[in-house]
């Protein structure tokens, strides 16, 4: 099949395949004649497999180190656990942050109530005294 029938089978944009096969997520696929990819049934599956994985948060390292493993489907799957919880703690992480997030905001929207003009505005003082704290760098979530 050609990747506009890929991309319409897996739901997803042509566009996408090719960047999946440019971080190489997905494998090559054969050419045809007339120099067009040729994808089978395996290619659908993996392209599955990826975007599930995307849904699912995962960078595409983690991904690439499930593909790893997938390769060899005799081997012990404690790897595949402990990478999978290794993405737990990361959400956990992102949780975490995200509830100190809510109560910054709603710390800062508590500072205004009613109706006042923007120069006396407590969310606005809030954000001028607010201290900002670093956070940790942000996981490569592209794609």
């Amino acid at each position: 099949m050609k990747i506009g029938e890929l991309a319409k089978a897996a739901q997803c944009t042509t566009d996408t395949i090719r960047f999946y096969e440019k971080e190489g997520l997905m494998p090559d696929a054969q050419r045809t004649d007339a120099n067009y990819r040729n994808y089978t049934a395996a290619h659908i599956e993996r392209l599955r497999f990826i975007r599930n994985c995307r849904a699912l948060d995962m960078t595409h390292d983690e991904i690439r180190a499930l593909l790893r493993l997938t390769d060899h489907p005799a081997d012990d799957c404690e790897s595949i656990n402990t990478l999978l919880d290794d993405h737990i703690g990361h959400v956990d992480a992102r949780l975490a942050e995200l509830q100190h997030l809510r109560s910054q905001l709603s710390a800062l929207r508590e500072q205004c109530t009613g109706r006042h003009t923007v120069d006396t505005c407590g969310i606005v003082h809030g954000l001028t005294a607010m201290e900002t704290v670093s956070t940790p760098s942000k996981r490569s979530h592209v794609g």
